[in-house]
C-alpha cells in the first residue's frame, strides 16, 4: 500500500480544482451525486468524444450524461466541451481537466488493485474463537497443516470456556455450540459430536457397580458450575435423568476431564476428549449418548476473503477427517 500512497500526490492545480468543485457542489442542482461520479462521466465522454457511445459504455441515457456534464461545467465555471456534429470535443479547459482526472483514475485503479490483492491473498491475521476442548485438542494440534500451507497467514486461536462475538467483531470467525440467529453472519454447521459418561476403572472398582441410570444418583458426578454455563446445550445431565446434579463442578471442560482422570467421579465428556484418554473408560455406554453440534459463524463482510476461506476449508477438512473421533471411534 506504500506505493499507492506515494501516488496520491496530485499537482497543485488539480488540488485547487477539486477544492473548487467541492465548494460549488453544495449549490449544485443535484448535490446528491458525488464529485467522482461526475468526473467519471466526463472522463468517459472525453475518451470517446461522443455522448451516445459514452452512454452505451456507462449503461446510461445520453440525455442524463449531457445534463451531468453541464452540471460539472456549472460547478467548475468553465466550458469543457465544444458540441458539434463531430461530437464532444475538448476545450483547452477540458484538456487540462482530462489530464488531472486521468491521474485520479490511475490512482483509484491502483487502490482497487491493491485492495483486491489483499482480499485474494492468503495472508494476514485471522482470529478464530473456539470452545476450550475443541480448540485445544482438535484445532491446535492440526494448525501446523494450515500454517505450513500458508506461511503468511497468522492465526489467533482463542480457545476458552466462552465464545467471542463475531457480530461485535471480537473475532473474525467462531465455532459455536448453537446456531446464532442474529447478526450479519454467514452460518453453517461444522459437525455433530457425541458425549458419553467417563470414569476411571479405579473409581468404578471402588464404588457400587453401575448397571442402570437410576444408580447415577449414588455417585460423584462432574459437570459445569451452573450459574457460569454460557450455553443451555451444556446442561447435559438434565437430558439423562430428572434430578441429576453434579457435585464436582468447574467452568472448564478440560478441568472436568482431569477430575475424572484423577478418580474423583464420573464426567460427561465429548468423545473427542474421553476417547483420547486411556485412563478413562465408558460408563453406561449403551444407555447414555448425547449428540450436539458445532456451528461455524463468519462475519459476512469478510466471508469471501481468501484468508477466511482458507481457515474455513481447514476446519471443514478437520471435521471430516476426525469424524470418527468426534462421534466415537471405538466400540462401547
Amino acid at each position: 500500500m506504500q506505493s499507492v500512497t506515494a501516488n496520491l500526490h496530485l499537482t497543485k492545480r488539480s488540488k485547487i480544482l477539486m477544492t473548487e468543485i467541492n465548494k460549488q457542489r453544495a449549490t449544485a442542482k443535484h448535490a446528491g451525486q458525488t464529485n467522482w461520479d461526475d468526473l467519471r462521466i466526463f472522463l468517459t465522454v472525453a475518451r470517446h468524444s461522443n455522448l451516445d457511445v459514452a452512454a452505451t459504455f456507462l449503461h446510461q441515457d445520453p440525455t442524463t450524461l449531457g445534463r451531468r456534464i453541464r452540471r460539472l461545467e456549472d460547478s467548475i465555471g468553465a466550458t469543457l466541451f465544444d458540441r458539434s456534429r463531430r461530437g464532444h470535443l475538448l476545450t483547452s479547459s477540458g484538456e487540462w481537466l482530462l489530464d488531472q482526472v486521468e491521474q485520479i483514475d490511475h490512482i483509484m485503479s491502483d487502490i482497487d488493485t491493491s485492495i483486491s490483492g489483499e482480499i485474494k491473498k492468503v495472508g494476514g491475521t485471522v482470529r478464530l474463537s473456539v470452545t476450550e476442548a475443541f480448540g485445544n485438542l482438535m484445532v491446535a494440534p492440526s494448525l501446523i497443516d494450515l500454517t505450513s500451507a500458508y506461511p503468511d497467514l497468522r492465526i489467533e486461536l482463542v480457545a476458552t470456556s466462552g465464545i467471542l462475538s463475531v457480530s461485535k467483531r471480537e473475532a473474525d470467525m467462531a465455532v459455536l455450540l448453537s446456531r446464532p440467529t442474529r447478526g450479519r453472519l454467514k452460518v453453517s454447521k461444522l459437525t455433530d459430536y457425541q458425549l458419553k459418561l467417563y470414569a476411571t476403572p479405579a473409581y468404578l472398582t471402588k464404588h457400587e457397580a453401575i448397571t442402570k441410570l437410576s444408580q447415577l444418583n449414588q455417585h460423584n458426578l462432574i459437570g459445569y458450575v451452573d450459574d457460569l454455563i454460557y450455553s443451555p446445550s451444556l446442561r447435559y445431565y438434565d437430558e439423562i435423568a430428572s434430578g441429576l446434579t453434579p457435585n464436582l463442578t468447574s467452568s472448564s471442560l478440560l478441568a472436568q476431564a482431569q477430575l475424572a482422570i484423577s478418580g474423583s467421579g464420573i464426567a460427561m465428556l465429548p468423545r473427542f476428549v474421553g476417547e483420547q484418554r486411556p485412563e478413562l473408560c465408558l460408563v453406561l455406554a449403551d444407555d447414555v449418548t448425547i449428540t450436539r453440534s458445532f456451528w461455524l459463524a463468519i462475519h459476512e463482510d469478510i466471508f469471501d476473503h481468501a484468508r477466511i476461506q482458507a481457515v474455513l476449508k481447514f476446519l471443514q477438512t478437520l471435521a471430516v477427517d476426525q469424524a470418527g473421533l468426534l462421534q466415537g471411534n471405538r466400540p462401547a
